[in-house]
């Protein structure tokens, strides 16, 4: 046996042995964690830390359609959130109608992998682009394969909560902020999130954060306007609930006015 994959083999039974103590811990399913952690992953994950992106998973911040977001801890013990995204048949249909038709991504194969690592691909793409613009997101730091490694929103006791678990004290301003965020995605991003509800903002510090921008798509994209409708559309349901008043179609068409 080579030394090389000696290290490879122990470096995989130290990261198993890691999975083991998030399951006596935080109580997770084995199966759960086996369905995203296979062996390519695994080595994903070893190569990130060994480039000292990642010292160690901290706990599990959420599960997904599409995958699982952990915390991280870096060398120099910063937070940050590993997003791993499955690569089974199911999310691989979930996502392939945001992908086709994005002019960004037109020669990527059709396997399934490819398509998965296109979608990780895709996120960082769009957050970046957040960042750029000013619109208040994850900042982006590094993907490799299907793993995104981004900035951790939340305190070193627990991640901000989604905005259907916060309970808002100045809703209308809120309101004004995110549909301020849609608007400057559309007019400078030239994007549109596409997949914008309570589910995918988080609240920090009283602030609204964008998350799973992997969705998003440039205005090429043939359904780019209808998924922009979309999004005001539960936006505007949502706030209903604090007796916040706005026409969806409206907004939309102050939006997409040049």
């Amino acid at each position: 046996m080579s030394s090389d994959k000696f290290l490879d083999e122990k470096s995989l039974r130290r990261l198993d042995r890691e999975l083991d103590v998030l399951i006596s811990r935080d109580g997770l399913d084995r199966k759960t964690l086996d369905e995203v952690f296979d062996k390519s992953v695994l080595h994903t994950l070893e190569k990130l830390i060994s480039d000292r992106y990642i010292e160690i998973l901290d706990f599990p911040i959420s599960t997904g359609k599409e995958g699982n977001v952990f915390r991280g801890v870096t060398v120099d013990k910063k937070f940050v959130a590993v997003k791993i995204y499955r690569t089974s048949n199911a999310t691989f249909k979930h996502i392939s109608k945001y992908i086709i038709g994005d002019p960004r991504f037109v020669s990527i194969h059709n396997t399934r992998r490819d398509v998965i690592y296109s979608w990780t691909k895709k996120e960082f793409k769009n957050l970046k682009r957040l960042e750029e613009i000013g619109v208040r997101a994850p900042k982006p730091i590094i993907y490799l394969k299907n793993i995104l490694v981004m900035q951790y929103i939340g305190s070193k006791y627990s991640p901000a909560p989604m905005l259907k678990d916060f309970p808002l004290k100045n809703p209308k301003q809120v309101f004004d902020e995110l549909v301020n965020f849609v608007s400057k995605m559309y007019k400078n991003a030239e994007m549109v999130h596409a997949d914008l509800s309570a589910f995918n903002i988080l609240m920090y510090r009283n602030k609204p954060y964008l998350i799973d921008l992997g969705q998003g798509v440039l205005l090429e994209h043939p359904n780019a306007l209808e998924f922009l409708k979309r999004d005001l559309l539960n936006l505007v349901t949502y706030f209903k609930k604090y007796n916040i008043k706005a026409d969806e179609n409206n907004i939309f068409e102050k939006i997409i006015q040049r």
